[in-house]
């Protein structure tokens, strides 16, 4: 009868080391998984497509450290993907959490959604700033946590506004600007116009009358605020944008399974359990 070879200790902790090398992949499997399973249960009780896109840091990251993810051009062809493959009686409901991103992603996937037949919800759980705002204009209906905020939708070139680098051709007569910040004013104009017309376009869509979509197209995109100001429902509704706060807790469930990174800690805590009012009497007493 063969004996089963002996594994001594040196064999033993090149087992253990494998089996770490396997752990972070076991461990996203298990999450994607369990992101899945929430997802096709929002599905079903809302006979939906859902669509993600959702921005954290990743705890796989570059030499340790974390990476921020925007809207890109893979992320406009997943989505338009996604949209594709919809049947066009079946409702989407579009979860997203998002810094921004590049315009021309963010508005493939805008008018992608605005072109649905059926119903179209974007879910805002926390924030959907600058091409996150203008995917969620793109919806039939809006639904945000009631702390959660929309972010003006001015263009940026590079890591300067487009409204501020126009409003140098103000402050200076044009002999004393040199050329590359004309130029630079040149594109910023006509950044500014797109955008401008891109938003009247979706309010348009919507059924807006053209005036009203002209000015609030106006407000939000032609520099009025910094580009990270945030608007909240209240902002939002003066300027007669309908949201809602009707957040199915399944989509706050949803956001738990995309964490931050494990190699940072949070400042953040509390017991993560729901507590009852200070005025009800406990089970027992």
């Amino acid at each position: 009868m063969q004996q089963m070879p002996h594994l001594g200790v040196f064999d033993i902790f090149w087992l253990f080391l494998i089996f770490l090398s396997f752990l972070p992949l076991m461990r996203q499997r298990m999450l994607e998984s369990a992101r899945l399973r929430l997802m096709r249960k929002i599905e079903k009780q809302r006979n939906s497509r859902v669509i993600t896109m959702i921005h954290r840091q990743e705890s796989r990251s570059l030499l340790g450290i974390p990476l921020m993810k925007f809207i890109d051009m893979e992320d406009s062809e997943s989505v338009l993907r996604a949209i594709r493959m919809t049947p066009k009686d079946v409702p989407i409901d579009f979860i997203i959490h998002t810094p921004g991103g590049l315009v021309l992603a963010a508005k493939q996937i805008a008018y992608a959604l605005m072109k649905h037949p059926a119903k179209v919800t974007v879910f805002v759980p926390h924030f959907a700033m600058s091409g996150g705002t203008l995917i969620a204009l793109a919806a039939d209906e809006v639904v945000m946590d009631e702390n959660a905020v929309l972010g003006p939708v001015d263009p940026q070139l590079g890591q300067m506004p487009a409204a501020s680098i126009v409003s140098v051709l103000d402050k200076k007569p044009v002999e004393k600007i040199d050329d590359n910040t004309l130029m630079m004013a040149d594109v910023a104009q006509k950044a500014l116009k797109q955008m401008k017309d891109t938003v009247k376009e979706i309010l348009m869509h919507k059924g807006w009358n053209e005036k009203r979509a002209e000015e609030v197209a106006e407000i939000l995109s032609q520099g009025r605020w910094t580009h990270d100001y945030p608007l909240m429902k209240k902002d939002l509704e003066e300027l007669g944008i309908k949201v809602s706060t009707d957040m199915p807790k399944e989509v706050y469930a949803l956001m738990d399974l995309y964490e931050q990174p494990m190699n940072t800690k949070s400042s953040v805590q509390y017991i993560p359990v729901p507590y009852k009012p200070s005025g009800s009497k406990t089970e027992g007493h």
